[in-house]
């Protein structure tokens, strides 16, 4: 008997998942160029991209919201839905803090992206809003709880943890010592049940080959105008993310051509 998640049948969903682990390979990054509805999904998708991933950011912003958890999860959760069904290819859901604090709240989230045909969700260990960052211990209860969703839907969702110790703002210095920290977090993250580590605003590309090097998971960096795809790859990178990037670099193609017209 064939079962669902959402309009996803079980075992398609779990074909995606396989497919989109199987694109983390170290020095070979699979390429998230995000997007924000079905209609920038279908455009990515028939660029040749080997996977989709929304960006909260964008998805919000084009919805009339701040990121940060502002737009409804339900709201989200549609446009996610959308995005499933437009295209084939598996896609990966920008879950930002989960939308609650506690565990069974991480759990029931991350259960109904599952249900919505999501592969896989980032997932952040900083508090929306004030941006402080939890403590490992509490992050790691909050990852258990989306592994159990994973369990109880019986498929190997993938969850990137994302780790916000290197998006703090420049008062906090990019040394060694912050890196030891973000470390301690994969391996935490890791034995907690996450299967790749996000760590947006690393830019320099001797910490990034490090952590490659050291952390238990694959590592997905932001991209970043300092760095090129290539030295990303050769630094041991597993994923690459543009984040709100393509978003911006859309609206302003938009309103450009629309001055050329209106003027």
């Amino acid at each position: 008997m064939t079962t669902k998640a959402g309009n996803v049948p079980k075992e398609k969903l779990a074909e995606k998942i396989e497919v989109f682990r199987k694109l983390h390979v170290p020095g070979t990054p699979l390429i998230l160029y995000n997007i924000w509805d079905a209609g920038s999904a279908r455009a990515v998708a028939r660029s040749g991209a080997r996977a989709i991933a929304t960006s909260s950011w964008a998805v919000a912003k084009a919805h009339g919201f701040e990121d940060g958890e502002q737009i409804p999860y339900e709201l989200a959760l549609q446009s996610l839905r959308q995005v499933v069904e437009a295209v084939d290819l598996p896609v990966s859901f920008d879950l930002e803090s989960a939308y609650g604090e506690n565990p069974k709240e991480v759990e029931k989230n991350f259960s109904l992206a599952i249900s919505a045909g999501a592969v896989g969700c980032n997932f952040e260990d900083s508090v929306p809003g004030t941006r402080t960052i939890r403590d490992i211990a509490t992050q790691v209860g909050r990852i258990r709880a989306a592994r159990r969703a994973s369990d109880a839907a019986d498929v190997e969702f993938f969850i990137n943890a994302r780790c916000d110790l290197f998006f703090q703002g420049p008062s906090v210095k990019h040394d060694e010592d912050l890196l030891a920290k973000v470390l301690d977090r994969a391996s935490a993250y890791a034995e907690a049940g996450a299967d790749g580590l996000f760590v947006p605003g690393l830019t320099t590309i001797s910490l990034i080959s490090q952590l490659a090097k050291r952390s238990q998971i694959p590592i997905n960096i932001l991209a970043d105008s300092s760095t090129s795809v290539q030295m990303l790859a050769d630094s041991g990178v597993s994923r690459v993310s543009y984040g709100a990037g393509p978003y911006i670099e859309a609206l302003n193609a938009l309103e450009q051509a629309a001055r050329a017209v209106t003027r």
